[in-house]
């Protein structure tokens, strides 16, 4: 009814004036009374949600987006809706392809143009290619992908999604028509859908309550929470494959927008050009590219009037871990608008606002400005960032349409050159029980490789026989060359990163984003070389092996509990993901239960049925949140008071009567510090600019007669971030103290202590650089000293791991040490 009315007093509207001014004639008038029809016909958001997207306390399910867009796409000739998979949690994963009716009725068209200009080498020999692609570049439409809503905290970007397409869908702007005719607008509401129901039950669980704008106690994605902006190399999550299979590597968009948010007392916008260091191979056109259009968006904002906006500052361009579009021919710009409380208002005082890296959001630079003096700060005012941004990005895209389709081409045609003298021709990957999984991702990543069948300088893939102009390769030998459209992808997550050594004015070294490395093969125990000789292969894409991770070993048993915190715990969820796809059974224990001593009284005579696990493991986890878990008054009771000292007796006893205790990097100063055991970290008190090591892949000496070293070789690597370092005290509390006298570098790697036998598995080699990959600040301060140990306690013992050995999913060259400290025998 509402719409009827609004329809009848706009049509009643446009005639009034038609009969009434001499200067409009009839044409004009009846395109305008048609437009106005239409209009009102293309539903807003509030007329399916209730409420529009960025009011106060007010946020949308995941089935009032699917309804919204619905209803959208069904009113709209210029709106696609289409459902490409299904989320973790089973809910429909959706894209919305927006664009002019004449574009959407020609997709195919438009996409067989960005394969051959993502590609060049489908645009015939180098001599045509020039004069063909600049064809395609007059014909093709600049590919834009808007994601939506990966950390599902974040909520105005996926509540923006609805005002941006309901603008693209109902406005006869000349500016929105242009955009129209010259983009394509891959439009991704939510990255995590799951996540969206998550939030929203909490948040409206929680309104009206002291807790209002908390965050869920449980991770918004069901293995990855936060992380699953961290996967868009390794490609472990069902989103993250959706993703990459579905969209980019359908569409081969030019430009990405990521529409984030960031912390409430900082600038209230950040955009690109990303600040130093820059991974070396992001082709030098897309730093070009996110230069220019980021550039050009904070200045039309400012124009604009929007204020705290902030560039070249707090984000760099180094992990491929999130910036897949970099190494697949298209711009990454990353939005980060300031929050409030979900969705409840706050107010920031002038004193509040802070510092952050590369600007002060107190004072006003080159890079930041103008001021946002503080005052208050609503849903509203993030939509509005969002939306005015996500729209300049857009107007760029068309106003600039060839520019992009050209630079595009510019960036294939590099790729696929090639290789001169001193550069790197290929990769050779030797055959090993873990490359099918590097494998896997090289493929999913469009990169092209072959197997050689034999040792004679050939392979064969399809019919093809290529030669290749140097020694001999083993039978088995994986080639991965270079000159192809991927190569950069490929070569970022193939070889060593060297992180450059970057320190503030007072000696500080700056944190990277992320994490600092990312090298797979080191990750993985798989072997790589560089080939530095010439050849040229025709290669083609062979996707022959495909692996499933997990034997099955441990399926029946339920003898292990996962331990999950009252405060969410991220490598909670990547252990949670490693055990399923190993098909381990298992279960859950929490703060509660612990605290209860719910979970065994005996675990000694496991074997005799009488106790129901024999090993807890601890994720990583800062010690204090396992401890305490939420301060009191800033959650609901039932979620505040983590294991408590009742939890640590339990624990304690739990050990001392056989069981054992497995706790994964920083979990394991919990242990030390709360058991009192006769090993210290000696890198808890160093600052920074003694110690450092920001997401590091460092070498380890791995005692292979231990049991849990079971299947190791004698040298390994170890994921380090955030993580203790062990050395063994004879004397003392145990406790860590620095006045005990250490056992390492001298000769037993057992040490017995009262009540205590310690015994180092892994250490950090002597003479050696611990660092393989990345970034390590002090290391000599780690030489010698020990990475995995194992304290036996009373009949049982406890499993102290000072890395991560089931990171983010990737590090399975340690998954052997994961695994055998859940089955290997007691000491």
């Amino acid at each position: 009814m509402r719409t009827r009315i609004v329809t009848l007093l706009l049509i009643a509207a446009s005639f009034f004036q038609l009969n009434s001014s001499a200067r409009v004639g009839w044409p004009f008038s009846l395109a305008s009374v048609r437009a106005t029809s239409r209009l009102a016909q293309i539903p807003a958001p509030e007329e399916v949600l209730g409420f529009v997207p960025g009011d106060d306390r007010k946020l949308a399910s995941w089935n009032q987006v699917l309804e919204y867009f619905t209803a959208l796409a069904k009113a709209s000739d210029r709106v696609k809706f289409e459902t490409l998979g299904t989320s973790t949690m089973g809910k429909p994963f959706v894209m919305a392809t927006i664009s002019a009716p004449e574009n959407l009725s020609r997709l195919d068209e438009y996409r067989r143009i960005q394969e051959q200009l993502a590609d060049p080498r489908k645009l015939g020999p180098p001599g045509v290619r020039d004069r063909k692609a600049g064809e395609l570049v007059k014909r093709g439409k600049t590919i834009v992908l808007i994601t939506c809503g990966i950390h599902s905290t974040e909520v105005g970007s996926y509540l923006s999604s609805m005002l941006i397409a309901h603008r693209l869908a109902s406005s006869d702007d000349a500016e929105i028509k242009n955009i129209l005719r010259s983009t394509i607008i891959l439009l991704v509401p939510s990255l995590n859908p799951d996540g969206v129901d998550i939030v929203k039950n909490w948040y409206d669980k929680t309104l009206g309550t002291p807790y209002e704008g908390t965050e869920p106690p449980e991770l918004y994605h069901k293995y990855t929470g936060h992380d699953n902006n961290r996967d868009w190399y390794a490609f472990t999550q069902v989103e993250t494959q959706i993703t990459v299979d579905k969209i980019h590597n359908v569409w081969h968009p030019q430009i990405v927008h990521d529409i984030h948010q960031q912390g409430a007392f900082g600038s209230r916008l950040f955009l690109p050009p990303y600040m130093q260091p820059v991974e070396p191979n992001v082709p030098k056109q897309i730093v070009a590219g996110y230069t220019e259009l980021g550039n050009f968006m904070s200045r039309e904002m400012r124009k604009e009037g929007f204020k705290g906006i902030t560039t070249n500052s707090t984000y760099d361009a180094w992990s491929p871990s999130r910036a897949y579009s970099h190494y697949h021919g298209g711009v990454r710009i990353l939005s980060e608008t300031a929050s409030c409380k979900i969705a409840t208002p706050i107010t920031v005082r002038p004193d509040q606002l802070r510092k952050g890296e590369g600007y002060d959001a107190r004072r006003e630079s080159a890079n930041f400005g103008p001021m946002w003096r503080g005052g208050e700060w609503r849903l509203r005012d993030i939509t509005n960032y969002m939306t005015t941004a996500a729209f300049l990005l857009l107007r760029h895209a068309a106003e600039n349409r060839e520019e992009w389709l050209s630079r595009f081409y510019e960036i294939g045609k590099e790729a696929v050159r090639p290789r001169k003298k001193g550069e790197i021709y290929a990769y050779k990957i030797s055959m090993s029980e873990n490359v099918s999984h590097l494998v896997d991702i090289l493929d999913r990543a469009g990169v092209e490789y072959a197997w050689l069948k034999d040792a004679k300088n050939k392979t064969i893939v399809g019919m093809r026989v290529f030669n290749f102009a140097s020694s001999s390769y083993p039978s088995g030998t994986l080639i991965v060359p270079l000159a192809q459209p991927y190569g950069s992808f490929a070569k970022a997550i193939i070889e060593r990163q060297y992180y450059p050594d970057l320190r503030d004015s007072d000696g500080h070294p700056q944190s990277p984003y992320d994490v600092t490395a990312q090298t797979l093969p080191l990750l993985m125990e798989v072997e790589v070389k560089p080939v530095f000789a010439p050849f040229y292969p025709d290669l083609i894409r062979n996707a022959q092996v495909k692996h499933e991770i997990g034997d099955c070993e441990l399926t029946g048993r339920k003898s292990i509990a996962l331990y999950r915190s009252s405060m969410p715990s991220i490598d909670k969820g990547w252990t949670d993901w490693v055990l399923r796809r190993s098909c381990e059974e298992y279960e859950e224990i929490t703060d509660i239960d612990i605290r209860q001593a719910n979970f065994a009284q005996k675990p000694r005579q496991a074997a005799l049925g009488a106790s129901k696990y024999q090993v807890i493991v601890i994720p990583d986890q800062p010690p204090a949140t396992i401890l305490n878990g939420y301060k009191a008054g800033t959650m609901p009771p039932e979620y505040t008071g983590g294991l408590c000292h009742a939890g640590v007796k339990a624990l304690r006893e739990f050990v001392e009567q056989g069981g054992t205790l497995v706790c994964l990097n920083r979990a394991s100063d919990f242990a030390i510090e709360q058991f009192k055991l006769p090993v210290r970290d000696v890198v808890a008190d160093l600052s920074e600019k003694e110690f450092f090591v920001p997401g590091s892949i460092l070498r380890i000496e791995v005692d292979t007669s231990s049991p849990i070293a079971k299947g190791m070789p004698k040298e390994s690597i170890a994921w380090v971030e955030d993580s203790p370092v062990f050395e063994i005290v004879r004397t003392g509390s145990g406790s860590g103290s620095a006045r005990g006298r250490p056992a390492l570098g001298g000769g037993s790697d057992r040490v017995n202590v009262p009540e205590a036998s310690v015994r180092v598995i892994a250490r950090y080699p002597t003479n050696k650089n611990p660092l393989l990959s990345g970034w390590l600040l002090g290391a000599d301060r780690i030489k010698g000293k020990a990475a995995l140990v194992e304290v036996t306690m009373g009949k049982g013992r406890i499993i102290l791991f000072g890395f991560r050995p089931q990171y983010r999913g990737q590090s399975l060259a340690t998954y052997p040490l994961f695994f055998n400290a859940l089955t290997a025998g007691s000491p």
